[in-house]
């Protein structure tokens, strides 16, 4: 008989005992995934009577208002801890005139929303112009010095983030999530809603957010594409080190981020675990994007995948690498899956 070297301990030691019985392995259990924990996020449109819906998402659909509201009520019974709002105007323009104006989409989107849930539901508000400009980029375009580049001008798009801002912060939104990666975007934020007597609202940033290729879904969903080039002279390029993912991170806290982002969840989950530990304390979300779960979709459709499982699995990980809050588009069916 073959002699076979046991591990230390053995057999006192048996991690097995913990997995036997489904009971103990609740009672172990410390990465759970819950609903009051998710942010769902939700496209709102002109119009009335409009449920659109998003090919390249399914389940997902374009709101008008009146739907938006039927919508809203039904996340809020579900115990999800919230939405997130992107919306598509019924005209765009070169600076975004819609998200500055006190009867643009989203302002009517927030007021309708805070008209029909509790005090404890969460509206949050994306901020950022590519939904509103008629060239997709996420603020005013400048032509670059000594080129013939066009580019957004950081400082002049600051000072419209900060209309933007208050414009929301009017009609009653919980919270702001700045996901333009300007630099200087909090500090500015904070200091328009301080100065306004809005210096009760929180801000949660988009800190480290990639030029990432998993958000062609999401271009179609908000009409967003960009007209020319891409976002990589201002979003994080994939390929940079985790420590600039970590000074973004920095700074948006010293600016005065109550919460912070990284975005995509999946593909930078190290980026995700990284900023766990460097900054503990500071509640950190994790947006689980459109490619993500669009190509779940995609293969749970054609029967090759156990959506489910694969769902919960996912946002479990994303939950073990240090995330508090997931933004999800799963939001709606793991809450009824988890009841």
């Amino acid at each position: 008989m073959t002699h076979i070297n046991q591990p230390t301990g053995f057999p006192t030691t048996r991690l097995r005992r913990l997995r036997y019985h489904s009971g103990v392995r609740r009672l172990v259990q410390e990465t759970i995934v819950r609903p009051e924990k998710l942010i769902l996020p939700l496209f709102v449109r002109t119009g009335q009577g409009q449920r659109i819906p998003i090919p390249s998402m399914p389940g997902n659909d374009q709101l008008s208002i009146d739907e938006f509201v039927k919508e809203v009520k039904e996340i809020e019974s579900l115990g999800i801890g919230g939405v997130i709002l992107f919306g598509i105007p019924e005209k765009k323009d070169a600076i975004g005139s819609d998200v500055m104006s006190e009867n643009g989409i989203i302002a009517e989107a927030i007021k309708a929303a805070k008209d029909v849930v509790g005090k404890d539901f969460l509206v949050i508000s994306d901020v950022c112009f590519c939904e509103y400009t008629d060239h997709g980029h996420c603020g005013v375009l400048r032509e670059r010095k000594g080129t013939s580049m066009l580019d957004v001008d950081n400082d002049e798009t600051l000072r419209n983030l900060v209309i933007q801002t208050l414009i929301q912060a009017r009609a009653g939104v919980d919270m702001v999530a700045p996901s333009g990666m300007m630099d200087g975007m909090i500090a500015a934020i904070r200091q328009g809603f301080d100065e306004n007597g809005f210096e009760h609202l929180p801000i949660m940033s988009y800190s480290a957010k990639y030029a990432s290729s998993f958000y062609g879904p999401f271009r179609d969903a908000a009409e967003s594409a960009p007209q020319f080039g891409d976002r990589r002279s201002y979003q994080m390029d994939p390929a940079s080190s985790a420590e600039q993912a970590l000074r973004e991170v920095e700074l948006d806290i010293a600016e005065g981020a109550d919460m912070v982002m990284v975005k995509p969840a999946l593909a930078y989950l190290d980026i995700i675990r990284m900023v766990h530990e460097r900054f503990p304390g500071v509640p950190l979300a994790a947006y689980n994007v459109s490619g993500e779960f669009s190509m779940v979709k995609a293969a749970a459709l054609q029967g090759w995948i156990d959506e489910k499982r694969i769902v919960l699995e996912s946002l479990t990980s994303i939950t073990r690498a240090g995330a508090s809050i997931i933004l999800t588009y799963w939001a709606k069916d793991v809450a009824k899956w988890l009841q």
